[in-house]
């Protein structure tokens, strides 16, 4: 079957997937709780301000290599906390625009790579169900299981990995409806 038959349910299951992440963002606003304001956030700021950190992730404290884990300094460090990572941002207001046009973007390579996928294993006409849980299995793995590795190591609460989780369920079902109802006929 030729790709240029599956470039519809790409480009509509990609926005449909982007409105349904507006919904579950904007007007269900559950993930507000994904992040929560320090008490002496003032404070942090200055502190974090005066070391005029670039853009980037950071880890504190901060070991160069594990051989420093057994440093008795650095083990006093992480005993009596506090632990953090901490991503730094360009300064400035969020990008909106940007970050939700890289988000769209995201959503057609993750359809991409499920119509990929399902254009080497289905045929035209393939029944529907077929479809859908070819593409959806495809795109759940996109959308969903990478925060679970978030959580095993970069501190992420498991609260907000299974909500990240159900989003993405959401997607990969909204995905492989698509999919399926858009596949080319035999």
């Amino acid at each position: 079957m030729p790709f240029g038959s599956l470039w519809i349910p790409v480009i509509v299951s990609a926005v449909v997937v982007f409105v349904a992440s507006s919904i579950l963002h904007m007007a269900l606003k559950y993930h507000k709780a994904d992040v929560k304001s320090l008490p002496n956030e003032d404070a942090v700021r200055e502190a974090l301000a005066k070391g005029n950190p670039v853009p980037g992730v950071y880890f504190t404290p901060h070991c160069a290599d594990m051989k420093q884990m057994k440093d008795p300094a650095i083990v006093a460090k992480f005993e009596k906390g506090p632990v953090a990572m901490l991503t730094v941002y360009p300064k400035g207001a969020p990008m909106m625009q940007k970050h939700l046009a890289l988000w769209f973007g995201f959503s057609v390579l993750v359809s991409f790579v499920a119509a990929y996928v399902a254009r080497h294993t289905l045929h035209p006409g393939e029944a529907g169900m077929l479809v859908m849980q070819v593409t959806g299995t495809v795109a759940f793995a996109a959308y969903a299981l990478s925060y679970v590795s978030d959580s095993i190591w970069k501190g992420q609460p498991w609260a907000n990995t299974v909500r990240a989780v159900v989003d993405g369920a959401i997607y990969a079902l909204l995905t492989g409806l698509t999919f399926r109802l858009l596949w080319p006929a035999a």
